[in-house]
Order: structure tokens, then sequence, then C-alpha cells
């Protein structure tokens, strides 16, 4: 039997949703809408869901907005069908409903992160501990000690002793053989980084010995040592060092590709930090475009560094890159249409509405609360006193007569602010929202169990008011 999905909407979204499904043309499912009697969808609750429904007989599932929020399950057990909330935007339930199986699981990878604490000699105890804990909770699997060439280490045995006894797994990072050893007595987990010359410290403890070329760009001299501790039976990884751009960057890529071709079973490493915080650019694009070089080749290790206030989310952006290329090759797909935490400056649909549909909404508008919305023209803003469209909000702000009302006139200036932003840059706004800026900020989780009253409740208390 074919499925039957019963929409619920407002009065101002329902002609928006009709055009929208009816779009679709013929559908493997047959579908209705339920207008609850509200203005605005997302204002919707369980309890009133539930007094106005009425029967749902026949319905395999029912759709919410899905910016209405609230528990679903009490809803799912009084109507006997499941209860699921869409998307956000109208211009998204397409995708939504067309999505095959059930969204990517992002809590799968198969990339192991080190994230360096470069100053570590120069820092005290409880700070390294402070670091790594940072460090963890944004990803990092092994936490790297990095020495300073010419700088002493007295308390690195005592950092490894801690960071160990809170539970983490330690690498050290030197150039200095001497510290290397000092690590691995302590317990260090891996060491990085050994070549051919020094390669005798790979058989003095049981650490993990990072391999590199004993020269710049000599593939041939790390193979060898692969394959000197590979007879031996000894665990290893292999790095064949990615150089900065224009220092040999091209070149360092093909080597990693040659060595995955040369020994198929190696277990590599690339450091992304030569790229990352050598290149002014954002971070994001490069970290997701390297960990799909590690994707396909195999490299299950990536060393993060994040020295330059750039760099400063590198490691959340490793471990959010990395989650996103498992769930894609698990697909066989491109990551497109995942995980939109790396795009952050813009969106890929940044305007659900077009201005006419904007203008089509403005005219049913019977109250004075001022509703602000992002299209490609422009930023509009509307009430029932008039609709009024600018790229500039200076232009907009002394046509909506609010100028002796203080606390409005902030809350339009900060909401304006933000439109005005978004617009420029391409991405989505939503009135009383914060903008969404991918992994780049840390902004708590909603709990969509929890009703709030989407616009009202903020607009309200800042003077304003929103749909």
């Amino acid at each position: 039997m074919r499925e039957h999905l019963v929409f619920l909407t407002g009065r101002l979204a329902e002609p928006r949703l009709r055009q929208v499904l009816e779009s679709l043309g013929e559908t493997p499912f047959s579908w209705e809408i339920r207008q609850m009697g509200v203005q605005v969808a997302a204002l919707m609750t369980p309890e009133l869901i539930a007094r106005r429904l009425g029967s749902v007989e026949g319905a395999s599932k029912v759709v919410l907005p899905g910016r209405v929020r609230g528990a679903l399950e009490p809803l799912a057990q009084k109507f006997g069908v499941p209860f699921e909330r869409g998307p956000e935007e109208l211009q998204d339930l397409p995708r939504h409903l067309g999505r095959k199986g059930p969204p990517p699981d992002l809590s799968r990878h198969d990339c192991r992160i080190f994230a360096e604490i470069v100053e570590a000699p120069e820092l005290g105890i409880e700070a390294i501990l402070a670091r790594a804990r940072e460090l963890r909770l944004e990803g990092a699997d092994v936490i790297d000690l990095g020495c300073l060439p010419g700088r002493p280490f007295p308390h690195l045995e005592e950092a490894i002793a801690a960071l160990r006894a809170e539970g983490f797994v330690v690498s050290v990072d030197s150039g200095d053989p001497e510290e290397l050893r000092r690590g691995a007595r302590a317990g260090a987990a891996f060491l990085l980084s050994l070549h051919e010359d020094i390669l005798e410290l790979a058989f003095e403890s049981e650490a993990t010995p990072v391999l590199v070329p004993a020269r710049p760009g000599d593939l041939e001299s790390l193979v060898r040592a692969c394959e000197r501790l590979a007879r031996a039976g000894r665990p290893h990884l292999a790095d064949p060092i990615l150089d900065p751009i224009h220092l040999g960057f091209a070149e360092s890529i093909v080597r990693y590709h040659a060595l995955r071709r040369r020994l198929p079973e190696v277990e590599m490493l690339m450091g992304v930090g030569n790229l990352t915080e050598l290149t002014d650019a954002d971070t994001t694009g490069i970290t997701l475009l390297l960990m799909a070089v590690c994707s396909e080749l195999a490299i299950r290790n990536v060393l993060v560094v994040r020295v330059s206030p750039h760099c400063r989310r590198a490691v959340v952006e490793a471990d959010r890159a990395r989650r996103i290329l498992f769930a894609a090759r698990c697909r066989g797909t491109p990551p497109q249409w995942i995980d939109p935490a790396l795009l952050c400056l813009r969106d890929r649909r940044p305007f659900t509405e077009e201005p006419e549909e904007i203008a089509a909404e403005a005219a049913q508008i019977r109250d004075p609360n001022f509703r602000i919305r992002v299209a490609r023209d422009g930023v509009h803003v509307f009430n029932r006193d008039g609709h009024v469209v600018s790229t500039d909000p200076y232009d907009l702000f002394p046509r909506l007569g609010v100028e002796s009302d203080g606390a409005h006139a902030f809350y339009l200036g900060y909401e304006l602010a933000k439109a005005e932003i978004a617009f420029r840059l391409g991405k989505r706004y939503v009135q009383d929202e914060p903008l969404r800026w991918g992994c780049a900020v840390d902004l708590p989780e909603e709990d969509l169990d929890r009703h709030r009253a989407p616009g009202v409740t903020l607009a309200k208390r800042r003077g304003g008011s929103a749909s």
C-alpha cells in the first residue's frame, strides 16, 4: 500500500506548503494538509495538536513543521501513528521526503586524531592537562606533546604520567632521540618521528614509532624503514610529510599516493599543520580536502595543530570531516548533503523564499508585529503598515517608524544586522535565532522536546515581535 502522509501547518504557510507538495508531481505517497487554526505553524504545541487534529485513520505518518517544539511520542501514542518533524524550511521539504533510508550516522569514523600541544615544554602540568581536556572534547584521540628544539623539557615524564592518569593516550614529538627515549620510558604510546638513521630507537620500547623520510622528500628511505620494521613484526605508522604550498606541496601529495601503492598495508599518518597553519585561508575547506585525501588513501591517522588563531577550530573541523567522509564513503557518494557543519560562511541554499512569496505573505498580515525575511533581492521587513525591501539596513531603519521606541529600535537594529550579514554572505536567516556558523562556533544543542514559542517570547522581551 502507498504511504499516506498528513502535513500539519498554519494559516500563513498553508498556500506555500500546498504549492511545494503539488510541485512534486507523482509521488510514491499520497498526502493531505491539515491547517491547525494558528497563524504561525511553528507556534503549534503538542497539546494544541492533540486537541485539534481529529482522526488520522489511514495515515502512515504525520509530518510537523521543523520548528515545532515539544515531545512527539505522546502524540504518536494517542493517535497510533508516527509523528515526525520535517525540515525547518519548506524549501527543503522535497529533499526531506525523497531521502532514502535514515539520516547519515555521524557517530562513526575510522581516522585517529593526534592533537599536538606545540608549546608543551613551556606549560606547567596543570596547563597541559587543561589543554588536553579541551582537545579531547574537540575530538582528539591522542595528545601529542611537542618538544621544542633547544628548549629543555624537564617535566616531560611528569606530564606523561599525569596525562595517562586521566586516561589520555600520549605521543611525544621530538627531533631529539634522547627526548624520545625519555618519552617512551615514561609510557608514551607513540613516538614522532623516527627515520632510518635512528631506527634502533624503535626496538628499545613498546611505543609505536611514526616513521618519516631520512631527508626531505626521500621516499625510498621511508620505504626501507617501513620494510625493516615490518620484517621484525613491529607496529609503525608512516608519514611521507606534507609540505607547505610552493615548498613542495603537490609533490608531497604524490608521495602519499606513491607510498600507498608501494606498501598497500602500511598504516599511515598525515600531519596537516603545514597547510592549515601556513596558508591564510579558512581552514574548513583545507581540512576537508586533506581529510578526503586521507579517506581515499586509507590514511587513518592525522596530526592536527592549532597554533595560529585562524586555526583555533582545526581539531573540531578534522573531527567533523572524518565523520562526514566516513558516511559518504559508506554511501559511495561525494561528501554532499550529509552534514552542513563545514559550511560555515555560506549555505548551499541560503534563500528559502522568493521575493514574490514574501510579498504575498506580507499582504496577509493584519498585526503591527515586524517580520524580517532575507531573499535574493535583499532584506524584507513588513507588518500591517507596510513592506520595505533594501540591501542596506540604514536605508530600512528610518522607514520603520520606531526611532522613539528605544527597546524596539534596539531589537530591530540587532535583527537587521544579522539579516544583512546573511544576505551578504549567502547564509540562511531566521528571525530571533542566531546565525548558524557550522562547526566554527559552539552552539548549545536545543532540546526539541521542550516547547518554546519561536520568535514571540524573545521579540516581546526585546520590544519587538516576530512570527
